[in-house]
């Protein structure tokens, strides 16, 4: 089996909202991913509430999960992580 192509995603996270204000997909293009990258921390330089996150993923599901932080109100946070963590828990066979 061939193993599924990175795509690249780019989350602007405002922490003084509280909230994603935006994703960006590249999908394989890294080189124009890393450049929006570096754009965007230098037009957000003096604002460290932002956060500019690149991260690459087989989709933007899989971000949702592994970086649920960005997706979730900072209230649902813990609590859709917790869950999530326990549904996981509860379909594992031994």
């Amino acid at each position: 089996m061939a193993p599924t192509p990175i795509k690249h995603f780019l989350l602007i996270y405002d922490h003084k909202r509280g909230q994603l204000v935006e994703t960006r997909e590249f999908g394989r293009d890294s080189q124009r991913a890393v450049r929006s990258y570096q754009d965007l921390e230098q037009a957000h330089r003096e604002e460290p509430w932002m956060d500019i996150v690149l991260v690459g993923s087989d989709s933007l599901e899989t971000i949702q999960i592994t970086h649920a932080n960005y997706f979730t109100a900072r209230s649902d946070t813990l609590e859709h992580t917790l869950r999530q963590i326990l549904d996981a828990a509860h379909t594992v066979k031994p």
